[in-house]
């Protein structure tokens, strides 16, 4: 047996209860889970944003944990290896997305802590395919949001080639992972945040952006891209006043509101806007790599399993500076 927290029904809030815990089928792995961190997708889906939920349904995406069984036909993992599962769960391998290397566009895929069971619970079970070792060099609280904020965010951040200036709208996991990749290489960063968000603001200034202040402010100077991590659609067209001519608009959400209509003239003088749709084994494996190189330092604020839905609603409200993570024995 095993403590999980379940979402019964959409839109609803997770029960914490006892349930027969998984077995690793064929080409699988079971996984002691020790971390396992807070995404907004997983707002969405208990919020009902998301609506193809498997149900019942235990979520939760940026999984940390140890190998404890190998699945029949299952090679390249040991026992007691440290591994991570993101929200990349499977996909076919078969279909022409998958044969021109955009398994992301999976017409098949299935996803952690959405279509098969999640992280939020003491084990789970992954398709090994999807599941990718990691160093011992951090804890399993801070690994645990490169898992999604560090892997769409590095997705997203690698969509706007070339750019110096880049500005992210919303400044909590994500941001805050890839504002030091950034600075790595060599970027200047500009940090939009809710206004009044002095916390978001401090954090990113402290993490070496250039300049922070709410979204509805136009930045010291022109951006050549701007990645767009709240899901709020208005901000599209406020990003697209930010960027220069020949800038660049990612959505990296996988969900947003309704974007509102906007001029021709925000989009003219070829600026281009475009969306990030999950994530390849190819990203996981190049970011989880330089990572430790930057090295990447998450700030994180850890939740025990029976506050998982305190950890949601802080998130929902806004509260959690940095990342939420759930940790499981605690």
């Amino acid at each position: 047996m095993m403590r999980a927290a379940v979402l019964e029904k959409a839109p609803g809030s997770l029960t914490v209860r006892a349930m027969e815990a998984p077995l690793a089928g064929p080409g699988q792995l079971l996984v002691k889970v020790n971390a396992c961190g807070v995404c907004r997708t997983d707002l969405h889906i208990v919020d009902g944003e998301l609506t193809e939920p498997k149900l019942p349904l235990i979520p939760g995406h940026q999984i940390v944990g140890t190998v404890l069984e190998l699945g029949e036909d299952v090679g390249g993992f040991s026992i007691g290896q440290r591994v991570g599962i993101p929200w990349l769960g499977w996909t076919c391998g078969r279909c022409h997305f998958c044969a021109s290397g955009r398994e992301n566009l999976c017409v098949r895929a299935r996803f952690t802590g959405y279509h098969v069971d999640g992280g939020f619970a003491e084990y789970a079970v992954a398709d090994a395919r999807f599941t990718f070792p990691l160093p011992d060099a951090s804890t399993h609280l801070q690994v645990a949001p490169l898992l999604c904020g560090g892997l769409i965010g590095y997705r997203a951040l690698r969509m706007t080639g070339q750019a110096k200036r880049i500005g992210f709208y919303g400044f909590g996991s994500a941001a805050h992972i890839i504002a030091q990749v950034c600075r790595y290489q060599g970027r200047e960063v500009f940090a939009f945040t809710r206004a009044g968000d002095t916390s978001a603001q401090s954090m990113a200034l402290r993490l070496g952006a250039s300049w922070a202040g709410d979204s509805m402010k136009k930045p010291s100077a022109l951006l050549d891209a701007a990645i767009i991590f709240a899901p709020d659609g208005d901000l599209l067209p406020l990003a697209l006043q930010a960027v220069d001519r020949g800038g660049l608009v990612v959505c990296a959400g996988i969900h947003m509101s309704a974007i509102p209509s906007f001029p021709y003239s925000l989009l003219w003088e070829e600026r281009t806007v475009r969306s990030v749709a999950n994530l390849t084994r190819a990203d996981a494996a190049e970011f989880l790599a330089l990572a430790p190189r930057v090295p990447v330092r998450t700030e994180v604020e850890a939740f025990p399993l029976e506050a998982v839905n305190d950890a949601l609603a802080r998130l929902r409200s806004g509260k959690i500076v940095g990342s939420a993570v759930i940790d499981i024995w605690a």
